[in-house]
């Protein structure tokens, strides 16, 4: 169609130009990775609820999947966790944050968060304490 518009070359394979190599694409999952970010900061669907005014069941629908937010709700839910809006895009965003480190499971996540909340509030002798006694717990159940 010669004098329609800008011509273009396609490439010679198709699949390139279609959905067809899907692991050619970075995947974000994005409500994972709101997930990951919350636990990480130790709130609550109903803490990001109250920052945002955004409901938690909407909040449940996108960590779950099962809605997509447009850039405007991610901006205010990452506003609420006080983070960049970039962040929930970067490479680690999905992860636990630092390259190199194996990526923690939800359960791990959580775990790790609720350590964290109250961690703050013991002294060094009393983090000892517990450092020791979770590496003893770990040692004996191998």
């Amino acid at each position: 169609m010669p004098g329609h518009g800008t011509n273009f070359h396609l490439p010679e394979n198709p699949d390139l130009v279609t959905m067809a190599h899907p692991e050619m694409l970075p995947q974000i999952n994005i409500g994972e990775t709101i997930r990951n970010y919350r636990l990480q900061k130790g709130m609550s669907q109903g803490d990001i609820e109250k920052r945002t005014g955004l409901l938690r069941c909407y909040l449940s629908r996108v960590e779950n999947g099962h809605t997509i937010p447009s850039l405007d709700t991610l901006s205010k839910i990452a506003g609420a966790m006080e983070i960049a809006l970039s962040q929930f895009f970067s490479e680690s965003g999905h992860s636990n944050g630092s390259k190199g480190l194996p990526q923690l499971s939800d359960d791990e996540v959580r775990f790790l968060s609720q350590v964290r909340r109250y961690a703050s509030n013991l002294n060094d002798s009393d983090r000892k304490l517990v450092l020791a006694m979770v590496k003893k717990m770990a040692a004996n159940s191998k």
